[in-house]
């Protein structure tokens, strides 16, 4: 059975959701990402800008609708949510399929000239500490001077900080906002499973994930992530917003 688009836009919405449980203050979060893109943007010609780990392209198309004239390019390697993200956003912004830090994955993204600025939002985590500094530096390969790298995410308390008390803040306005209603990241997916409309792309997911070695999420802290991007050649690099365990980092190639 096919994908139809209200389908699509149907489960797209509920990953949205479900991401909430995850992502403290995501809709803040967004915005200030949002700002930050504008910024290194502003005056650009031909300005272009990479979402890595896209999902289903929700926060890309975003971007894109607020920033007409700058070109989007939404990556990630999940047939499922990429299956998504074409249906849904396919007439905004160009997606392109690839296993972030691999060796030779930028080249398959056909790009024309140096990005802007790269985005990421929940998902630079996931890579272990190996292949996120190979990341970085192919990152770096990717950005123009003086371009950005915005990443997201939420890191690991650090050693000599507030971590506990960091932790409890953002739990407290998760719960305010009832982040926690939303169906978790299991529900959904075996949602995703459960219906005929995504057979072929569920099949294809799993034997991929049959072929490629599990990994552990590096769940780093901050600073080690600013030490990695220093070392990658970014200059300056830091976060311009937090909320508990999220923030929002970015360096400057």
């Amino acid at each position: 059975m096919a994908m139809d688009t209200v389908r699509a836009h149907e489960y797209a919405e509920r990953w949205e959701g479900q991401q909430q449980r995850y992502a403290i203050a995501r809709e803040e979060r967004a915005g200030v990402i949002a700002d930050v893109v504008e910024h290194v943007t502003a005056g650009r010609e031909r300005p272009l800008v990479i979402d890595l780990g896209c999902g289903p392209g929700t926060l890309t198309a975003r971007l894109a609708a607020g920033l007409p004239g700058v070109e989007f390019v939404g990556v990630d390697r999940d047939p499922v949510v990429l299956g998504l993200a074409r249906e849904c956003h396919g007439s905004a912004v160009r997606f392109a399929e690839a296993a972030i830090g691999a060796e030779g994955w930028t080249a398959g993204l056909g790009l024309d000239r140096p990005a802007d600025a790269v985005v990421s939002t929940t998902t630079l985590h996931c890579l272990p500490e190996p292949l996120l500094r190979r990341a970085y530096r192919q990152l770096g390969g990717l950005l123009r001077p003086g371009g950005v790298l915005v990443n997201g995410d939420h890191f690991a308390p650090e050693a000599t900080g507030p971590g506990e008390i960091s932790a409890r803040i953002g739990r407290l306005r998760a719960e305010r906002q009832r982040a926690f209603d939303h169906e978790d990241w299991d529900q959904w997916w075996n949602a995703v499973a459960g219906d005929p409309a995504f057979a072929d792309l569920v099949a294809e997911r799993r034997r991929r994930a049959a072929t490629v070695p599990s990994t552990k999420d590096s769940n780093l802290p901050l600073s080690h992530h600013v030490r990695l991007l220093r070392a990658a050649g970014f200059g300056q690099a830091g976060s311009v917003w937090q909320c508990g365990g999220s923030h929002v980092l970015v360096a400057v190639a």
